[in-house]
């Protein structure tokens, strides 16, 4: 199952939706559009998910495309699911600038994720499934063992 995931910021996506619709794949699609005013033809969306059907849906998924916000990125890698990541874009109304780029550039430079920036979903989702990504390892510990030293000086 592929999981399309927009986030919950009040910016729509509606060019990667349009994207997904064009998809020639028999997997089974489902979308959480968020405030995007396109409505999808060929698979199921929903606005919005409460967090258990959110987590349900990411269960059930082998591969998460998702715009480029941090969390939607980390959350979809911790589950170890494969994810393409589109970089909302601020001439398309998509976002206020263009720090997704970067942000998915970072973590496409991890081995984590597929940044795909020419909305080219057919090759995105071809290369996911040939491609062994890295597993996400968290560095939360060692920003805290580091804070910890830094304290007690």
């Amino acid at each position: 199952m592929i999981f399309i995931t927009l986030g919950s910021q009040k910016f729509q996506f509606n060019r990667l939706l349009k994207a997904v619709d064009e998809l020639k794949t028999d997997e089974e699609i489902f979308a959480q559009i968020g405030y995007s005013d396109y409505k999808p033809v060929n698979y199921k969306y929903k606005e919005f998910l409460d967090r258990d059907e959110f987590a349900d849906v990411m269960s059930k998924s082998d591969i998460v495309i998702t715009h480029g916000g941090t969390g939607a990125i980390i959350g979809a890698v911790k589950k170890g699911k494969k994810v393409i990541a589109v970089p909302r874009l601020a001439k398309y109304g998509e976002h206020v600038d263009d720090h997704q780029i970067q942000l998915i550039g970072q973590f496409k430079e991890l081995g984590l994720i597929y940044a795909c920036e020419d909305m080219n979903l057919q090759k995105a989702l071809d290369v996911v499934k040939k491609t062994e990504y890295n597993e996400y390892k968290s560095n939360t510990q060692t920003i805290i063992k580091s804070l910890e030293e830094f304290i007690e000086g």
